[in-house]
């Protein structure tokens, strides 16, 4: 595609009819010719690679007729009908048969103690089921403080790691928190178990830590 018309329909997506989640254009000159993923990829405001996945699944019909080949290419005129992805929601989702222990709770800040096994917020391989999603059912005010992903959270503890994990309540103690773990104040012991025979009762480990 020329840049010329690449500039001239960036804006398009916000042109093209909505109906739903589908997006219905009729192609102008400056897209006679190019190949049906381009299109897609322009007027739907998506990734090439997305646009491909749409076309493969029937999502994207040429005049009413549903394609599944990308490298075709379209005239204008032609209408394009895109049924589009729901968009995602980075809200967790309260659950309340997240288990947990909290410790203390005050109108700032609540300390929980994490069990082993249990993932603090939602991220790639894990939507639901975190420590997260329990605390938005027992605490909803905590949606407003921080990331919305992951609200009130400040630190966390790997999954198999139990122990105290501090969680905001408030912004003001969020960002008192947040600047204080930048700084690395606060201190941290662990309990661990070490296998093996132990020469001395005390010292210093200084050595990379791997991943099992």
């Amino acid at each position: 595609m020329a840049a010329s018309a690449t500039a001239a329909e960036s804006g398009r997506a916000d042109e093209a009819a909505m109906n739903d989640q589908h997006l219905i254009e009729t192609l102008p000159e400056a897209f006679h010719g190019e190949r049906i993923d381009r299109v897609v990829s322009a007027i739907a405001g998506i990734s090439r690679s997305l646009a491909k996945d749409l076309i493969v699944a029937s999502k994207v019909l040429v005049d009413g007729r549903p394609i599944t080949t990308a490298s075709r290419k379209v005239d204008a005129g032609t209408v394009v009908t895109i049924e589009l992805p729901p968009p995602d929601d980075p809200t967790p989702a309260p659950q309340a048969d997240v288990e947990f222990t909290v410790v203390h709770e005050d109108d700032d800040v609540i300390v929980v103690d994490k069990p082993a096994g249990l993932v603090v917020h939602p991220g790639a391989g894990q939507a639901d089921g975190t420590l997260v999603n329990g605390l938005v059912a027992r605490y909803p005010e905590l949606l407003q403080i921080g990331e919305i992903h992951r609200p009130g959270i400040v630190h966390r503890l790997d999954r198999g790691t139990s122990g105290l994990l501090v969680v905001a309540r408030s912004e003001e103690a969020y960002v008192e928190l947040v600047g204080q773990m930048s700084a690395h104040e606060p201190e941290r012991v662990y309990l661990a178990l070490a296998w093996g025979h132990l020469e001395t009762d005390a010292g210093t480990i200084d050595a990379p830590i791997g991943r099992s």
